[in-house]
């Protein structure tokens, strides 16, 4: 049920909040048991280095946390906006997907030689000035997830390569996190995209080069 006088989307973004809030508690869960094992830091730059694809809902809370910054700091975002549309302008040639609209072509190994090719490339988000997340709020969930070890369906991820240095298989899997045993996330995103009556993936260049 949405808010009293409030707009379908109100309600998307009120259970996309109670999605964040129940996810990140499930994360610091897993970071409390992890301990000096999980040794993520702000200026820590591994995970925020290169495209990967992202769904309707993180390019919907990348557009807004890239409004609410304009709000308060017009310069700063200006800069996020002048980086994206030059990460844009670098990767379009070998884009594989529709330029025009910034959607992924459902190609694995297309994406996986264009995510090589530009594996270097520093995040749009990421501010030079600081080495922290110009967009931290509202930034992905994959990027919320790196780090700890994950269980995703019938799936068990790795941790960064950069945490659990020396640790025994077992010390990892202690620490192993379901981000969404619920699927709530699906849900969530096909309510949008129902609502947009867009689907696909993108990349964050893309989202906030026309935010």
């Amino acid at each position: 049920m949405s808010d009293p006088g409030g707009r379908p989307e109100d309600e998307l973004r009120r259970r996309d909040r109670v999605f964040l809030r129940v996810l990140e508690g499930r994360l610091a869960e897993g970071a409390a048991r992890a301990g000096a094992r999980l040794v993520c830091r702000l200026g820590c730059t591994e995970c925020c280095r290169g495209p990967f694809a992202i769904n309707r809902l993180d390019e919907q809370r990348l557009r807004d946390g890239w409004a609410t910054l304009a709000a308060s700091d017009p310069a700063r975002a200006q800069a996020v906006r002048a980086r994206a549309q030059e990460a844009v302008a670098a990767m379009v040639a070998t884009f594989p997907g529709h330029v025009a609209s910034g959607r992924l072509a459902e190609d694995d190994s297309a994406q996986d030689v264009f995510f090589s090719r530009f594996g270097e490339a520093p995040c749009p988000a990421l501010d030079p000035a600081t080495g922290g997340c110009a967009l931290y709020a509202w930034r992905p969930v994959s990027c919320r997830t790196y780090g700890l070890p994950l269980r995703l369906g019938l799936d068990d991820l790795p941790p960064c390569r950069l945490c659990f240095v020396g640790a025994a298989a077992e010390e990892v899997e202690a620490c192993r996190v379901d981000p969404d045993p619920g699927g709530e996330e699906d849900v969530v995103l096909t309510l949008l995209e129902r609502r947009s009556r867009s689907d696909g993936s993108t990349i964050v260049a893309f989202a906030l080069a026309r935010a």
